[in-house]
């Protein structure tokens, strides 16, 4: 079964960088991502790389070191000749779409033309890490209204986002209509900007309390964040305790729906990123009370609740 793959070539909050890393990408006929303090690691296991990650970075948790591990590990051995992979820039953008033709390989000293010319600093733009592509010369910069992408350098995408990806052929996003789970399209409407939004004003939101998940050397990645069994609205930290915290956004789904979903992902990173006495909460963001919610909630013990309110007034 072919699998689907979303890489971003840079990071898009510089614009000029990813455009300089992304047009080398699409005229050579690859994709490449960085680590390049962290050598060849082609024939290292996901335990090597993390070790090698926590000597070169010790501001890295074994937690966060594992989750960058198992992504490099995936670059390298996961991704085949013949699947699909979507460059993406940021959460809402494709900047093109292509088909592997050889698997991952440590090449150094393939960017020097490119980033010679670009002036800025070698070490820190160099992306030694190579999968040869053929891009496709359609679909470039499909831009949609949600987010359709994790803020994760790599991850899968599933196979039916994928095939809806591949076959769609406009900006416009999928729509309320689109989910059977969703009970109020109101809400839903609302609820489609309200990620971005906390995610933008996060310190203000929370008043400091909880903290944007970030990788040290990629930037935030709490945002989208794929797992095996899912895709975590926001991941984030107590910024008293150093838990991790579980934010879904109810968008109109159905109680038992969402509070299913929070358990399951607050399963995944207690298995997967939580280390030492670390724990997981989880938290449920909504725009109105809603009873079933409410009493689902009276037997878990360690997921809340918040409403969020919207003061929208015109005056003379």
């Amino acid at each position: 079964m072919s699998r689907y793959w979303a890489i971003a070539p840079a990071d898009s909050r510089d614009p000029d960088l990813y455009d300089a890393v992304w047009e080398y990408d699409l005229a050579n006929g690859i994709i490449s991502i960085g680590w390049r303090e962290l050598g060849d690691i082609s024939s290292l296991d996901d335990t090597q790389i993390r070790d090698r990650i926590c000597n070169m970075w010790p501001n890295y948790t074994a937690g966060a070191a594992m989750t960058a591990a198992r992504m490099l590990h995936k670059f390298y051995h996961s991704i085949a000749p013949g699947e699909i992979i979507f460059a993406r820039r940021g959460t809402k953008q494709i900047a093109g779409i292509g088909t592997v033709k050889r698997t991952a390989c440590y090449d150094p000293d393939r960017v020097l033309p490119l980033f010679g010319q670009f002036g800025t600093d070698y070490e820190s733009i160099a992306y030694p890490h190579h999968i040869e592509v053929e891009w496709r010369d359609d679909r470039r910069d499909d831009e949609y209204e949600d987010p359709i992408f994790g803020m994760t350098t790599l991850h899968e995408v599933a196979e039916d986002k994928a095939l809806w990806l591949l076959e769609d052929e406009d900006d416009s996003g999928p729509t309320e209509s689109n989910d059977p789970d969703v009970t109020s399209p109101t809400e839903f409407a609302l609820e489609r900007y309200l990620e971005d939004f906390i995610v933008s004003n996060f310190i203000a939101v929370f008043q400091g309390k909880l903290e944007l998940l970030t990788d040290p050397e990629v930037g935030p990645i709490g945002q989208q964040y794929q797992t095996e069994v899912g895709v975590i609205d926001i991941l984030a930290l107590d910024a008293s305790t150093g838990d991790f915290v579980v934010i879904e956004l109810k968008k109109g789904r159905q109680a038992d729906k969402v509070v299913g979903q929070v358990l399951r992902y607050m399963g995944w990173v207690a298995e997967n990123l939580c280390e030492g006495s670390q724990r997981v909460s989880g938290l449920i963001i909504c725009g109105e009370p809603d009873v079933k919610l409410t009493y689902a909630l009276k037997m878990v013990n360690n997921v809340s609740i918040k409403y969020y309110r919207v003061d929208f007034r015109l005056e003379d």
